[in-house]
């Protein structure tokens, strides 16, 4: 891109270390420059909304919001701005959670400097970019495996309509244990609704 205006990216992270690691290695290529950094979700917006950056790379788990909250609220109001959500998670629901809010791209935390030039070349120019681990959860086939077969089967029960005090006596387990249960799934599938988790069960299988 000689020659031309370098892209310009917000760094959203809540932990400094990362943002300073990314911002560094990104720093070291010529088409690419650290516009800004904001360390929660309310930050985020704002700095989108002052900086106008050309992408913004958003970590997922925010402290006062979602990844995910922040990228809805910044395309609403900064629709030029090209979003990549990074990650920990290639959980496919978080994946296709993302897509819907806006996202052009998601990366996993564990990949190399270059590939996140890559990615941010890529959507600045109009495209999408998903790294390998994330594009396998998006075609393949629909996995619940990162369930424990408690979860599955509380998941199962409460898709069926069952209360915690209902699904408790039919596991043999108490109240406060169904609900642990239920947060850890909802965590783990990147779901936050009964109704999204109902639909998920329906489609893969469970209620059966």
């Amino acid at each position: 891109m000689t020659g031309q205006t370098a892209i310009s990216v917000l760094l959203v992270d809540d932990h400094p270390l990362v943002t300073e690691g990314i911002g560094a290695c990104l720093e070291t290529w010529d088409n690419i420059t650290i516009a800004g950094t904001a360390s929660n979700g309310r930050e985020s917006i704002e700095a989108a909304c002052q900086i106008k950056p050309d992408v913004i790379l958003m970590d997922i788990n925010l402290p006062d919001m979602t990844g995910l909250q922040a990228t809805r609220h910044i395309r609403a109001r900064q629709p030029h701005s090209k979003i990549i959500i990074l990650s920990m998670h290639d959980n496919r629901e978080y994946v296709i959670s993302a897509i819907e809010e806006g996202a052009c791209g998601y990366l996993l935390k564990d990949v190399s400097s270059s590939e996140v030039a890559t990615a941010i070349e890529t959507v600045y120019r109009g495209g999408n970019y998903f790294s390998t681990d994330v594009a396998k959860a998006l075609t393949g086939p629909k996995q619940h495996s990162v369930l424990t077969k408690r979860e599955t089967g509380v998941l199962a029960l409460l898709a069926k309509g069952s209360t915690n005090k209902m699904i408790g006596r039919e596991l043999g387990i108490s109240e406060r244990t169904v609900e642990t249960h239920r947060k850890n799934i909802k965590r783990k599938l990147g779901i936050s609704t009964t109704a999204g988790l109902t639909r998920y069960a329906m489609e893969n299988g469970l209620t059966n």
